[in-house]
């Protein structure tokens, strides 16, 4: 018999078509200073202002591993859109609440505090994700953000229409969200990301330092789109799986992982078995020869710049 984790349907409407220098920039503009960039590390900290402190102790309180010491992991928020207005033209999103459950009670065991908001319009989405960007993140360590709905690729659903995913994630970059500056921002996305199925391909079975002080020496600043990861349920421009009672490939998967390995992996370690999962142990069944053994496998969009271990 096969296991559940072994060939699941696709849903019909997320799976299925409706049948010698110092350093510059690359391209300077003609408006921007003619300032080079600063490379000797001991004249930046010599010079580092210090209205910085905060931010230097924490991206560099631990070198190579974000600081998981807080009095809190930190805020892991949910949004499971399961049922779209029949204006957006979208069907039911069937399987979701599983994969909602199952998410919550990871991060749950994490030490998260979890909260879910079900079935949110585009307005709704963006006002409760900048309501959380806006609170005080100070005694938290990272910051979890899964998306559960339909979407295309830069978009997700909500229940009347599309929103932009970067105008959603953009509302924690470092200059809008200060208290989780230097801190994982991890955001699980599970949607569509185009029309595109992947046949996949038949295969043969296959016969695989030390820091000195001047490396970890502060900086002044620190890029405002630095320590995001975003992992997507699949890659560009192709349908996620999805079934109706046991849930997405990608979340199952990622939730498995999560369970078994959650404070001993290495978060893209976490991510790269969850690809395998996918890749190696999913594929569609249909009554439609065209639609039938489809595969998936996630995409991982990382911005970190620490080893993340949920274990503290």
């Amino acid at each position: 018999m096969d296991s559940p984790l072994n060939k699941m349907e696709t849903s019909e409407a997320d799976d299925v078509p409706n049948m010698e220098g110092g350093d510059t920039t690359d391209a300077i503009p003609d408006w921007f200073p003619k300032i080079p960039f600063i490379t000797n590390k001991k004249k930046a900290k010599e010079h580092s202002p210090a209205s910085s402190t905060n931010i230097q102790q924490r991206v560099n309180a631990h070198p190579h591993l974000y600081n998981m010491n807080y009095k809190h992991v930190g805020r892991c928020v949910i949004i499971n859109n399961e049922n779209f207005q029949k204006s957006s033209g979208i069907s039911t999103s069937s399987g979701t609440n599983k994969d909602a459950k199952e998410i919550e009670r990871c991060f749950q065991n994490l030490g998260f505090e979890v909260s879910v908001k079900n079935d949110q319009t585009c307005d709704q989405m963006k006002a409760f994700l900048k309501q959380v960007a806006d609170e005080k993140h100070s005694d938290n360590a990272c910051f979890v953000c899964v998306l559960l709905s339909h979407g295309e690729e830069g978009y997700i659903y909500g229940t009347d229409g599309m929103i932009e995913i970067k105008e959603l994630t953009s509302l924690f970059r470092g200059d809008r969200c200060r208290t989780l500056v230097g801190k994982p921002k991890l955001f699980f996305i599970q949607a569509c990301r185009g029309k595109h199925l992947d046949t996949g391909l038949e295969a043969d079975a296959a016969s695989g330092s030390d820091s000195d002080d001047e490396g970890t020496s502060p900086k002044n600043k620190i890029p405002v789109e630095a320590d995001f990861l975003l992992a997507y349920s699949t890659v560009e421009g192709y349908y996620a799986g999805r079934n109706g009672e046991r849930g997405s490939w990608f979340i199952q998967s990622l939730c498995k992982v999560i369970t078994e390995h959650g404070r001993q992996l290495e978060i893209l370690q976490i991510l790269t078995r969850v690809n395998f999962m996918v890749a190696a142990e999913f594929e569609s069944e249909h009554a439609d020869p065209d639609l039938k053994r489809n595969k998936q496998v996630p995409c991982i969009t990382s911005m970190l710049t620490n080893e993340l271990y949920f274990k503290t």
